[in-house]
């Protein structure tokens, strides 16, 4: 295949499969008249109801001015709504409407498909195994970064 990592590239292998599904998300969010990161917003809330845009942002690693802009126009199309903190009223926290479940079944939708053509003609143990080795790397990078967080505070 042109363009294909050396085997023993991880890291660069690791990327390009991440690149794939995100460019296909892309493309079946368009073809359901949204975004990826609408997409994002909805399962993450779908996770964790209720967070506020700021904890949001964190979560999907863009400022919060965007995921602003991004949740205006889920709200519009009353999918999302925002209601104010009981403990802070500075402060608003986002919700999942009802009108969100269809969306989330096409996400749901997606998800299955992506999972299915990543890993087609792989055993249940192979692709264990993979799982495995992807939470590991993921605990040691996590790891790694509070431990330069830790360092750099010092």
């Amino acid at each position: 295949m042109p363009n294909s990592p050396p085997p023993d590239d991880l890291l660069i292998l690791l990327t390009d499969v991440a690149r794939l599904v995100r460019t296909l998300a892309d493309r079946r969010a368009r073809a359901h008249g949204m975004t990826r990161a609408q997409w994002m917003i909805l399962a993450r809330l779908r996770r964790h109801d209720g967070l506020t845009q700021r904890e949001l942002a964190e979560l999907l690693e863009v400022e919060p001015i965007t995921v602003g802009r991004l949740v205006d126009r889920l709200a519009a199309r009353g999918m999302i709504e925002r209601r104010a903190d009981p403990a802070d009223r500075r402060c608003w926290r986002l919700h999942l409407r009802p009108e969100a479940a269809l969306a989330l079944a096409e996400i749901d939708a997606a998800r299955r498909a992506f999972d299915a053509a990543a890993t087609r003609g792989l055993p249940e143990a192979q692709r264990a195994a993979a799982m495995a080795a992807l939470l590991a790397m993921k605990t040691n990078l996590l790891a790694g970064a509070e431990s330069d967080a830790a360092g750099a505070a010092a």
